[in-house]
């Protein structure tokens, strides 16, 4: 298909991608929130409306590039060996994740020594002093699972979460979960039929898929101003004053967080074979469009764009396994759940056994796989299924995460994109193996 150009577009784009002028936007936009919130406020509907325009195009990016990509895989052979070692990196790269973690959380004693003043701006933001109990306030009990239930949600919930019953409702209420599972079954399915038959989608979806990844690359273009104006819209709205008592927690998180973002792209560059410049240059627009959307599924293009043109790794895998682990393999959420966890048991003064340690490795995994298609505050509210099996409160914590909750949102979701590729990466072959 034909791409449009324009003389310095390309010049352009690698301008606005570039992950220094990203962080600067990002600073700048802050900036301007601290000294003119009004003005700044109303900077906001800006990042709506793009990031509802890159939405548009992620449910038919992903189904047409999953069936595509199985039809291919079933012509080729090897499916079976493809989906086994999906099952192990998943797994594997699931359980790392929680392990660290739980490491770093340790070793920076997350939220042990709350200074006298900290303490203070605890108990008036979620209105008690979370260690002296100078004032009372209502907590919810936590509610034990019923039996047959894990983390408090039973099987047929997470059913529910999983299969469609109407795939155009799915469809239309931005279901990317239940619009994966049909279209795995979809694809499965027309890997049946025969090429006679089948040649007509193929065509049909190579299209729609051309034509999103076409989009995508035109939306990259605005991306340092959206970003300024995001960035000065959040801070207008909640303040610096609300960050100060939680800068530990987003301190230790982030460190985690880049820690982890630093190993995948090793990983990626070892897979390639490329240099390093050529691995940061190819990762360059998923990783500002993660800063930027803080949605994960909308990188998706990105993602497969760097992996196989830039990469080289084989584009019928990447089409595949891009979607299926941004559905599924939940990094960023994981990390999170399990941080902010500890943090929540530090801040009542709860010391942790080893099984209770184990039990939230656990259960944040089970979270963050049930996270997917989740983002903002919906993410932040299924903390309450970790600290529950703790015994802990998560309601009057509530407010202090949401105060924080745009700086961990970045966090969780470059974690979740350049892992994903990590990920993708390890599963594929190498390009010089294809």
């Amino acid at each position: 298909m034909p791409s449009i150009s324009f003389p310095h577009w390309s010049r352009w784009q690698a301008w606005a991608l570039n992950p220094w002028w990203v962080v600067g936007c990002l600073l700048a936009g802050g900036a301007l929130g601290a000294w003119q919130p009004e003005a700044a406020r109303r900077l906001g509907v800006i990042g709506s409306v793009y990031v509802d325009l890159l939405q548009m195009i992620v449910l038919p990016f992903m189904v047409s590039a999953v069936i595509f990509s199985l039809q291919h895989l079933f012509r080729e052979g090897g499916a079976r060996k493809t989906l086994a070692r999906v099952l192990w990196v998943f797994l594997l790269f699931a359980c790392a994740v929680a392990a660290l973690g739980l490491a770093s959380a340790r070793l920076t004693g997350l939220g042990a020594e709350l200074s006298p003043q900290l303490q203070a701006d605890f108990g008036r933001i979620v209105g008690s002093d979370s260690r002296q109990g100078s004032q009372e306030i209502e907590l919810y009990a936590p509610e034990a699972p019923d039996e047959g239930q894990l983390g408090g949600v039973s099987l047929r919930d997470v059913l529910g979460t999983l299969i469609p019953s109407n795939v155009f409702a799915s469809f239309a209420q931005g279901e990317t979960l239940k619009a994966l599972v049909f279209a795995l079954l979809f694809g499965f399915a027309a890997g049946q039929v025969p090429v006679r038959v089948s040649q007509g989608l193929i065509d049909a979806l190579g299209t729609v898929y051309a034509a999103c990844q076409t989009l995508t690359r035109w939306f990259n273009y605005p991306v340092p101003i959206v970003l300024f104006c995001m960035a000065a819209a959040q801070i207008g709205q909640s303040g610096l004053e609300t960050l100060r008592p939680m800068a530990g927690f987003v301190a230790t998180f982030t460190g985690s967080a880049l820690s982890l973002v630093v190993l995948a792209i090793v990983l990626i560059r070892r897979r390639s074979g490329k240099s390093w410049s050529q691995v940061l240059d190819a990762l360059r627009a998923p990783f500002a469009l993660a800063v930027v959307t803080r949605n994960s599924a909308v990188c998706m293009p990105a993602m497969i764009e760097a992996m196989a043109d830039k990469l080289g790794f084989a584009r019928m895998r990447v089409e595949l396994l891009v979607p299926l682990s941004v559905s599924l393999l939940r990094t960023g959420p994981i990390l999170y759940y399990v941080s902010a966890t500890l943090f929540i048991a530090a801040l009542y003064g709860k010391e942790l056994s080893l099984q209770e340690l184990g039990l939230v490795a656990i259960v944040s995994i089970l979270a963050g796989f049930a996270s997917a298609g989740a983002s903002g505050v919906v993410t932040l509210s299924m903390l309450g299924t970790t600290s529950g099996y703790l015994g802990l409160p998560f309601e009057a914590a509530f407010v202090l995460f949401l105060a924080v909750e745009p700086l961990c949102d970045i966090g969780r979701t470059v974690l979740i994109v350049l892992g994903n590729c990590a990920a993708v990466a390890l599963i594929c072959p190498r390009p010089l193996e294809v």
